[in-house]
């Protein structure tokens, strides 16, 4: 089992990877601002540590706020001498900052690269090393949102983004296919709406039930109309998750929700649930009897 290296060690390209900053501009930080002082081999290479990854991130994360270099690296230099001083920090918040441990730089790296099998190995090893929560919490959910941010700045491309969905999507499948639960769990039923592609946060939701001691079942993405209908009526169980992580379902047809809510109106029996950051955005809007909105995990397993 591999373990968590604190003191791992970074060539610069793996750098340039992690973080999305080019060689130029890590050489620049380091040389202009004394940002980063990473170690030098006999040969004169580099070799960064996941500390100096860290400092690159919170300065690229600043600058993107709208600060200027020299105030980001100040913060950070500031805020690392507080630390060491044990001080609260009484400015930008430690939280708004990526906090990334070495399973999630080393996922970046080889996402950069397109690199499947390495995405995969490293995934497994996370998993053996955290056990499923806090792999969920501290590898998973970290590493999907830093992929959108990238896929949405266009420091990553469509590929990218898609071969990195792609792998994480099908170890959560191999989990959730290889979970024990009791024959009496009580069942839910997880569901992409129709046109909505998204389906890691439903694996996501459908893994923390099971957790919990549920049973599940999948409407995986784009479904046809009337499937999910369909599978309710056929399973029977006792609480249904809709997800839409964009507008599109709502867009493709404005009637989807007031036919998901009449439908869920004729079976009381059911708890009917709906989130994602597409579903909250629709959901202001609508004034819907039997399907409830959830702003979190612990309003719909409770």
């Amino acid at each position: 089992m591999m373990q968590a290296r604190p003191n791992s060690s970074y060539n610069i390209q793996q750098v340039s990877n992690v973080t999305g900053l080019s060689k130029q501009v890590i050489r620049k930080w380091e040389e202009r601002y004394d940002l980063i002082q990473p170690e030098r081999l006999d040969n004169g290479y580099r070799v960064y540590s996941e500390e100096d990854i860290k400092k690159l991130l919170k300065v690229k994360v600043l600058s993107e706020k709208g600060y200027s270099l020299k105030q980001a690296v100040a913060q950070v230099l500031e805020e690392k001498q507080l630390d060491h001083a044990q001080v609260e920090l009484p400015i930008e918040k430690e939280s708004s900052f990526p906090e990334f441990n070495d399973f999630v730089f080393k996922l970046l790296e080889h996402g950069t690269d397109f690199d499947e099998i390495e995405l995969t190995y490293t995934l497994q090893q996370a998993y053996f090393h955290y056990g499923l929560e806090n792999f969920l919490d501290k590898v998973v959910l970290p590493f999907l949102l830093e992929v959108g941010n990238r896929w949405e700045k266009e420091e990553w491309d469509e590929y990218q983004e898609a071969v990195s969905s792609m792998i994480v999507r099908d170890f959560l499948v191999q989990i959730r296919r290889n979970f024990h639960y009791r024959d009496d769990a009580p069942l839910v039923i997880g569901c992409c709406l129709p046109h909505e592609t998204h389906e890691i946060p439903v694996h996501i939701l459908l893994l923390q039930f099971m957790m919990k001691g549920w049973k599940s079942f999948l409407v995986g993405a784009s479904p046809a109309p009337g499937a999910i209908e369909s599978m309710v009526e056929k399973l029977k169980p006792q609480k249904v998750l809709l997800s839409a992580s964009t507008s599109i379902p709502f867009e493709r047809n404005p009637k989807l929700l007031a036919g998901l809510d009449q439908f869920a109106e004729n079976h009381k029996e059911i708890k009917f649930y709906i989130g994602g950051a597409g579903a909250m955005q629709y959901f202001a809007c609508k004034n819907l009897k039997n399907i409830s909105l959830a702003n979190s995990i612990e309003e719909v397993i409770n």
